[in-house]
């Protein structure tokens, strides 16, 4: 069985990075409910747990706690800020708000540098978000590091291996903060750290085989890299018990849906069906423009095709779908706020006519379910594509969407990423896209006027995508790119490029 350590939500807004930083160290990490029970969490049987940090105020009467049970499981926990104030204040000591709020880097004194400080420095930089502090310390816990205006940023009760730190150490700004999870995981829980993405995937084969036994699977295969991957896991599991389905909706790139046909009929040895519905998904389509309700009717309408064609090729036990974890986060499954709803999550209608919905990649990060695809034999030219979100060019035409309007952005967007391969930019930039905006503004062309639509241009650089920065195209790319825009694709005078990062804003528009 693998090593497991239980990461319990309290809505923090870094509560994925944990996730990610615990699995860098090469050990599985669980992000679930603050509200899992005791029992479920023995059944898990943890090598550790993390409290997250969150917004709420420890005292208040509405705050999210947890059974203190959990303090006499011998299972060694870490509480990141409001996990430490929490461990506090469930033990006995005292939280108060903080006559001076901390936010930003902070210089930390290091008391003790043993178990989880093991390895630092006694003054180190550490990212602090926090309005309440902890001014009595339960019984039996130690002051192991303070800073100017927090005079417990650090505490510890080693003999019952508890510890609470005030500070976030999964973000980049802690200087070593990897250190201290990486110190938690092998010093206090003991952690060999021998997971890995192989290891992964044979988990997964194993638990698809017991769960599916001789039923029938039909994937919800967009062509993109997460429907891919999850196909080729899928496939390995149940082999000619799958039957691939890729719906043409009409919102895909320029040339995409026969590219994915033939990519996929030559690369899997699976039941392959393409269905036109390209008129269904814009009759249903025409004259929305709220984002929300465009990711609705796409998830709803996938649902019902899939529900068809599983009618037409019989029985169908499950479906398949490339959910991964940014998805569910973002989605505001357990205790995070919600963000966006996915199709693959909360677009889902209420009734589906499946025994049960596989999410084979729910639990992996993108980068993860790269290594996941090259794991299991998937080319890298398909692993490394363009991202494409479920609901295709819909959430990246703002406004109503019609025919005229699609074929504007495909002929944008081709453009676009046809410049940046040119210039061998296509495997620096994670994700890079034009957004068809429902802006017109005044141009001249020739001797004209002219009143067109403006395309914006969106590139990033990022990891997991749960966090992105905006990419430094050089000006003379972008100089190309909008040159060819504006001369080439009718209906459009203007181009501009966003240079916004993950947080404050989402990769995509909508």
């Amino acid at each position: 069985m693998e090593e497991l350590i239980l990461i319990l939500d309290f809505g923090g807004q870094y509560n994925q990075l944990i996730a990610r930083r615990v699995r860098e160290c090469n050990v599985y990490s669980e992000v679930v409910p603050y509200t899992i029970s005791i029992d479920e969490i023995k059944r898990k049987n943890p090598k550790g747990i993390i409290f997250t940090g969150g917004p709420a105020s420890v005292y208040d009467d509405n705050s999210p706690k947890i059974n203190k049970d959990i303090f006499s499981l011998g299972i060694p926990i870490l509480g990141i800020c409001y996990g430490m104030q929490l461990m506090t204040y469930l033990l006995g000591g005292k939280v108060e708000k903080a006559n001076k709020r901390e936010y930003g880097v902070t210089s930390v004194n290091i008391n003790n540098r043993n178990s989880i400080f093991k390895g630092f420095k006694s003054k180190n930089n550490f990212l602090m978000s926090h309005t309440d502090y902890v001014s009595v310390l339960p019984n039996n816990f130690k002051n192991i590091a303070s800073s100017d205006n927090c005079i417990n940023a650090g505490i510890a009760n080693t003999k019952n291996k508890l510890y609470g730190i005030q500070f976030h150490p999964e973000v980049n700004d802690s200087i070593n903060g990897t250190l201290v999870i990486r110190n938690f995981l092998f010093n206090i829980c003991n952690c060999s750290g021998n997971w890995i993405i192989d290891s992964f995937v044979d988990s997964s084969v194993k638990k698809i085989k017991e769960k599916v036994g001789n039923g029938k699977v039909l994937c919800a295969l967009s062509g993109g890299v997460d429907s891919s991957v999850a196909a080729a896991l899928m496939y390995k599991a149940v082999g000619k018990n799958l039957t691939c389905v890729f719906v043409d909706h009409g919102l895909l790139r320029k040339n995409e849906a026969d590219e994915v046909e033939e990519v996929f009929t030559k690369i899997f040895d699976v039941n392959f069906i393409r269905v036109d519905a390209k008129k269904r998904f814009l009759d249903k389509l025409s004259g929305v423009s709220e984002p929300e309700k465009k990711r609705k009717i796409i998830g709803e309408e996938f649902i019902r095709v899939f529900e068809e064609e599983s009618k037409k090729i019989g029985k169908v036990d499950y479906l398949v779908q490339g959910t991964i974890y940014p998805d569910v986060i973002e989605s505001g499954l357990g205790s995070s706020s919600k963000i966006k709803s996915h199709h693959n999550v909360g677009g889902l209608p209420d009734v589906v006519d499946f025994k049960d919905i596989i999410e084979p990649l729910r639990d992996l990060f993108k980068d993860e379910v790269r290594q996941a695809g090259l794991s299991l034999g998937l080319p890298e030219y398909l692993v490394y594509r363009q991202p494409f979100p479920g609901p295709g060019l819909a959430i990246r035409i703002i406004g109503d969407i019609t025919e005229d309007k699609l074929n504007i952005l495909r002929e944008a967007d081709y453009i676009f990423r046809e410049e940046i391969a040119k210039a061998k930019l296509d495997r620096d930039i994670n994700q890079y896209f034009a957004v068809l905006t429902n802006l017109k503004s005044v141009g001249v062309m020739g001797d004209d006027r002219t009143y067109d639509y403006t395309i914006a241009l969106r590139a990033v650089s990022t990891i997991d995508f749960m966090t992105a920065e905006w990419s430094r195209i050089p000006y003379e790319v972008l100089s190309i790119v909008s040159n060819r825009i504006v001369n080439e694709v009718n209906h459009v005078n203007r181009v501009v490029y966003d240079i916004t990062g993950k947080p404050p804003a989402t990769i995509e528009w909508e």
